[in-house]
């Protein structure tokens, strides 16, 4: 039985769980949406309406609820923490914009980029003015430790953009500097949202640390089905067309295993395609199939899954809670979202 068909196993109606999640955030997601709109002025009315378009694109809030829900989870019961959360999904939203420029992405979550509407020069700056807001906000703690972990998360995360620009149209990347980038790009703002919200709720040194990590894994495992989907996935469920990562010079990490677990002539086949100005449909079709055929798909999934195992792992250190539960189910449907 290869991983996806374990997957589908394990998880038999993934739907479940993600209506138990719901059930349980809906107060939470409601207070972060009060938050980020009321954040979002300025005596510059292109930001509130560049902002208020990103932010209202479909995400799914993932890093400030993991930050409410980890502080929680280490005993706070006050109602001061969906600001700093939300600092989360400012950071989260000016990377996507800068993003989208590098990339010349068209499209996100389903709708036109944010910089075919208004330009790179609007949408650059606009990202510029979410993360001196984020920082600013932050301020309002009193915390250096606080604003220390988002200091290292904002300079990791630049140096995983420019790492990933020197990868661009490298087939030759392998799978430990893949993993460095996707660390740096995803994993490691994930990572401090979880740390984060453990330092806010007055989390001992074994608990951050426990935190850190399963954020860390977490988003490392989201990174991972994300790059499945590019090649299993669908327009609709995508936000953005199928292929699009290979369309852009990004060699994931299936691709990546199919280039060395291949024989020599479909080796020749995948670096001929994966290198030509454009992709045709027929051209990406033969290369889905290469990489199916590699093991690529199940290895990225498989190796998913031993991260959200290991992120499941760690919050053993916690005490049986409503927070904790939720955190093991998020674990559980990240892995399994859209397969």
């Amino acid at each position: 039985m290869n991983s996806l068909a374990r997957l589908n196993a394990t998880y038999s109606d993934p739907e479940k769980i993600k209506d138990r999640i719901y059930a349980r955030i809906r107060p939470d997601l409601e207070r972060i949406e009060a938050e980020i709109d009321r954040h979002l002025t300025s005596s510059v009315p292109l930001i509130a309406v560049v902002g208020r378009y990103i932010m209202g694109s479909g995400g799914k809030r993932l890093r400030p609820l993991l930050m409410i829900l980890s502080a929680r989870l280490c005993g706070y019961q006050g109602n001061q923490d969906a600001p700093l959360a939300v600092v989360f999904e400012y950071i989260h939203a000016a990377s996507l914009l800068h993003d989208d420029v590098v990339d010349k992405a068209e499209f996100r979550r389903n709708h036109p980029a944010a910089n075919t509407l208004w330009g790179n020069p609007a949408v650059v700056l606009v990202g510029d003015f979410l993360y001196a807001k984020s920082f600013l906000m932050t301020v309002g703690y009193n915390s250096i430790k606080i604003l220390r972990v988002l200091s290292e998360t904002t300079t990791k995360m630049a140096e995983g953009e420019v790492l990933q620009h020197i990868h661009a149209d490298n087939l030759e990347i392998n799978e430990e500097e893949y993993l460095e980038v996707i660390n740096r790009k995803t994993a490691v703002l994930i990572s401090a949202a979880c740390q984060v919200g453990g330092i806010f709720g007055g989390a001992n040194e074994a608990q951050e640390e426990a935190l850190r990590l399963y954020g860390h894994h977490l988003g490392i495992a989201f990174q991972l089905i994300d790059d499945t989907l590019d090649f299993t996935g669908k327009l609709e469920e995508l936000g953005k067309p199928i292929g699009n990562d290979v369309q852009e010079g990004k060699a994931t990490l299936p691709l990546i295993h199919a280039l060395h677990h291949s024989p020599a002539e479909e080796k020749d086949q995948l670096r001929k395609i994966f290198s030509a100005d454009k992709i045709l449909p027929k051209d990406f079709e033969h290369l889905q199939d290469l990489v199916i055929r590699s093991g690529g798909i199940d290895r990225t999934v498989r190796l998913a899954m031993a991260h959200v195992q290991q992120a499941k792992d760690l919050l053993a250190i916690f005490p049986i809670s409503p927070s904790r539960e939720v955190l093991l189910d998020i674990a559980d449907y990240v892995i399994h979202r859209r397969i």
